[in-house]
């Protein structure tokens, strides 16, 4: 029997339970200090204690030598991109679920902007340092990146790390100046090392959205399986606090780190273009990086005020935001008669892929 197993972080409880309901043995790596939460779910059957999530501990030699006895299938996620080098993940013996050399254009914001361009998403311009702090600046959205001759002085900017950090260290600024003393402050923290650490795009107003598609590479469709939102602290926080309570408050740094995430359903209008941002990017994912997408990615950004979606991210793999649908969502209900949750998806897909001996369609 083929086993299903990850790291213990981010969205196990669910890509288990997924497995477990598809009827495969399931095994977990996980942080010794984070033991007893998972030993409370019956539904996992081996538990491989780690002392941490470093590649030389959470993927030793024995490790390794275990998974790959047992017929494992990895399923990646956020914490493998935050916890190690994307070299590192490259170099595991035991096959995952999924096209793990996407996870490198994930990990780099450069390559992860060529892909959402060619995808054609409207993506936000990105700005480089000398941009900051001169002249007006050009106009945002235009869905191409592409370096303006105008200066951005007095245009808000995000500055974000590179990888999977759940938001850690995004800051805003506004100028030259506003970004440097945040910059600085990142730099005495040991959370950068340069300025090349750092992606500064131009901020859009809108209403975050995170769309949770799943692709198959056996049936060749594009499934929208949830949405979300996340809450974000303390950034998500301030907004309950008034103006000019804000302004003698002596809050001087906000935080873009994810606590949480909260479901949502889009009008029914706007669906269409959902699915068909979907399949450009399933698209533009097999011309960039063979073998292409391969199961869960999320495409994420903001709705502005004329209810066009402007893409600043997307993530190549499950997302936490999932974990809302452990039982299933609006969407996936309109899909399956059953509960189907992204993890479960997953444990599908596989199933599906050995039974029909295409096993090869769907890891790597």
């Amino acid at each position: 029997m083929n086993a299903i197993g990850t790291l213990g972080s981010h969205c196990a409880l669910q890509v288990l339970k997924g497995a477990k309901d598809e009827g495969f043995k399931t095994i977990l790596v996980c942080e010794r200090r984070r033991e007893g939460l998972y030993r409370r779910f019956r539904f996992i059957d081996r538990l491989i204690p780690v002392e941490d999530y470093r590649f030389e501990h959470a993927f030793s030699e024995g490790i390794q030598n275990e998974l790959h006895d047992n017929n494992c299938i990895l399923v990646p996620h956020g914490t493998y991109i935050s916890s190690m080098k994307i070299e590192e993940i490259e170099s595991i013996r035991v096959p995952f679920f999924g096209n793990r050399w996407i996870l490198r254009w994930e990990a780099d914001r450069v390559m992860k902007e060529r892909l959402m361009l060619e995808a054609r998403l409207n993506v936000p311009r990105s700005v480089s340092i000398d941009e900051l702090g001169n002249s007006s600046s050009s106009s945002s959205g235009s869905g191409s990146s592409s370096s303006s001759s105008s200066k951005d002085a007095g245009r808000l900017v995000i500055a974000k790390l590179h990888g999977a950090a759940g938001g850690k260290g995004y800051f805003l600024a506004w100028d030259r100046e506003s970004f440097m003393a945040q910059y600085n402050k990142l730099l005495s923290k040991g959370m950068v090392k340069s300025l090349n650490d750092l992606y500064i795009q131009e901020y859009v107003l809108g209403v975050p959205v995170y769309l949770q598609y799943f692709y198959s590479p056996l049936s060749r469709e594009v499934e929208l399986l949830g949405i979300d939102r996340r809450y974000e602290s303390n950034v998500d926080a301030i907004g309950r606090v008034p103006a000019l309570q804000q302004e003698h408050s002596g809050i001087h740094e906000v935080s873009y780190n994810v606590v949480g995430n909260s479901p949502l359903v889009l009008r029914e209008s706007l669906l269409d273009e959902v699915y068909r941002m979907g399949e450009r990017f399933v698209a533009a994912a097999e011309r960039l990086v063979k073998p292409g997408m391969i199961g869960p990615f999320c495409i994420e950004g903001v709705y502005d005020q004329d209810g066009r979606f402007i893409s600043f991210e997307f993530s190549a793999r499950i997302v936490a935001g999932t974990n809302l649908y452990v039982n299933g969502s609006p969407y996936s209900y309109l899909l399956y008669d059953e509960p189907m949750s992204m993890g479960r998806r997953i444990a599908r897909e596989v199933r599906t892929a050995i039974e029909s001996r295409e096993l090869d369609k769907v890891v790597t």
